[in-house]
């Protein structure tokens, strides 16, 4: 049960992979920087004011052409806020601005001729009132090479552009402020969810194996006792561990590309809910499995004890006792989803999930890490840069900011709100960049285990070190792109892969790790069968050497 649930959600968990989703929905990368026209983009805050009372705020964005908007708020000035007749300010307004912000619509025109004509009757900025609800770049054409526009311009999303365009209509007295605050140059969310993602792969890693070194210990006292087991200490059978295999490894990337495909097509609010099931299903398990984990060491009499239930098998005692709280732990996060804390419900089903699938699905030795690394590497460069040439964006970040749905993205990512950004928003990795990497790590601790190998002279530290600096390096390279979404495993990968392989090379055991990854082992039993033979051939010998 533990193994089909996990691994359901185990598919579904390479999905977003970027570390984080870009704010504006980029149309206009090819646009040039000319003479006039060189700003860089940047979001806006809109701050309203009806009738002398603070109201809502809004975010728009700013223009490539027009002066710079001012980032201190203290800076900015509020300005009344008209409405453009005609509308569409494809012609000179009928009446002068006097320095008033004037609203207008998007279209019939471009977006350097509104400015200027808003400029001419005497506004102090333009804001336009965008389509659809995406924020979209105002750029300059090829052509135009004399623009000289003093007024700033934003476009706002159309929601927001309606909202004032009523309030004015109705007679009220609007104005606004317009600025534009720095990010942080690091957040505090990203710290910590660097260290949240460092910390599940070692608390992954050591619990698999945790779990390995029981298997082994328990095979070797079954051969002492004389009674015939498997030499396979890590097969999957009855104790529900997997081992994949280099197919497995393949497929699971060419799944998963499919999956990604029909998620961005079918992309809906109703898609994201059953995704939501999907994860409470595997979160559920996840929990359960790491609960009872910890509790039976203080409740072995009931985690040894087992009802037979039917359908599912024998359950112990302390799984019914953990499953209840696990179930309405996630109904109430899926409930309250939306609401500003529930991110925390999310990272703690996410945590446990991907610690109980690194757990149950192993690598067996660096080739089958190597072709599953390899082949993610290429997945996410592809589904976050190359995908853009066919399907005009990228189709990793869309499905991970959770396009053309309400919700906040889809739900396999482990996330933490930033604390300290102006803008607000959460910093994000996907569930792929911590448990793919994971099992590579987790392989290296069981591998250093069964070699009896110091931390130092090992490969799990210099491999956990690997993966730390390789997440740590696609956050600076998230602020060095503004934001941008990066595929963290282009940065993870040549990090933990290159770090084992070189390593092992250098030992002179990396052939080894490759094929077999486990070390030579003496088989005990055998040693032990072997013995009364060979003193019954000494004994035989030489009868006359008494």
């Amino acid at each position: 049960m533990a193994a089909s649930a996990v691994l359901a959600v185990l598919l579904a968990s390479a999905l977003a992979g970027a570390a984080a989703g870009g704010d504006i929905v980029h149309q206009d990368d090819q646009a040039p920087k000319i003479p006039g026209c060189s700003n860089d983009f940047v979001l806006v805050k809109v701050q309203s004011w009806v009738d002398g009372k603070e109201k809502d705020e809004y975010v728009g964005v700013g223009a490539r052409f027009g002066p710079k908007i001012v980032s201190k708020e203290k800076y900015a000035n509020r300005t009344q806020l008209t409405l453009a007749d005609p509308i569409e300010c494809c012609s000179p307004p009928k009446e002068k601005v006097s320095g008033g912000l004037l609203l207008v619509k998007r279209g019939k025109c471009k977006f350097t001729k509104k400015a200027k004509l808003a400029e001419a009757a005497g506004a102090s900025g333009i804001l336009i009132i965008n389509h659809g609800t995406e924020l979209y770049k105002m750029v300059c054409e090829k052509n135009e090479t004399e623009l000289d526009i003093h007024i700033p311009a934003v476009l706002l999303p159309q929601d927001a552009g309606i909202a004032l365009h009523s309030l004015v209509t109705d007679g009220k007295s609007v104005s606004v402020q317009l600025y534009s605050p720095d990010r942080p140059a690091v957040d505090t969310a990203e710290v910590f969810l660097w260290l949240m993602a460092v910390g599940t792969v070692l608390c992954a890693s050591y619990w698999s194996a945790w779990s390995s070194r029981e298997a082994i210990n328990e095979q070797e006292k079954l051969l002492k006792d004389g009674h015939e087991v498997s030499l396979n200490a890590e097969g999957g059978g009855s104790n529900g561990i997997v081992d994949i295999n280099v197919i497995s490894a393949i497929m699971f990337v060419v799944i998963a590309s499919c999956f990604l495909i029909t998620l961005y097509k079918l992309m809906s609010t109703w898609f994201v809910e059953l995704l939501v099931v999907i994860f409470c299903i595997g979160g559920v398990e996840g929990l359960q499995t790491c609960l009872v984990a910890l509790l039976s060491r203080w409740f072995r009499p009931a985690a040894e004890s087992y009802l037979k239930v039917p359908f599912f098998g024998a359950i112990s005692y302390l799984t019914l006792a953990v499953s209840p709280f696990c179930v309405v732990f996630a109904v109430l996060w899926a409930v309250y989803r939306q609401y500003p804390y529930a991110w925390i419900g999310q990272d703690i089903l996410g945590i446990a999930l991907i610690v109980t699938v690194i757990q149950i699905v192993r690598v067996p030795n660096l080739k089958v890490g190597s072709v599953l690394l390899s082949c993610a590497f290429f997945y996410d460069i592809f589904w976050v840069f190359i995908s853009k040439r066919w399907f005009h964006e990228s189709v990793m970040i869309a499905v991970a900011r959770g396009d053309k749905t309400d919700e906040d993205g889809v739900p396999m990512l482990l996330k933490i709100p930033r604390m300290f950004d102006p803008w607000g928003g959460y910093s994000i990795v996907g569930f792929g960049d911590i448990l793919l990497p994971g099992l590579v790590v987790a392989f290296a601790l069981r591998y250093d285990w069964a070699a009896k190998k110091s931390l130092r002279s090992g490969y799990f530290l210099w491999s956990a070190l690997a993966y730390g600096t390789g997440l740590l390096i696609t956050y600076v390279a998230l602020n060095l792109m503004d934001g941008h979404g990066q595929p963290a495993l282009l940065y993870i990968v040549p990090f933990t892969l290159g770090t084992l392989i070189s390593l092992g090379w250098k030992r002179r055991e990396l052939r080894n790790l490759w094929f077999k990854g486990e070390p030579e082992r003496v088989c005990t039993h055998v040693h032990m069968m072997m013995q009364p033979h060979q003193a019954k051939d000494i004994s035989v010998s030489d009868p006359s050497s008494s």
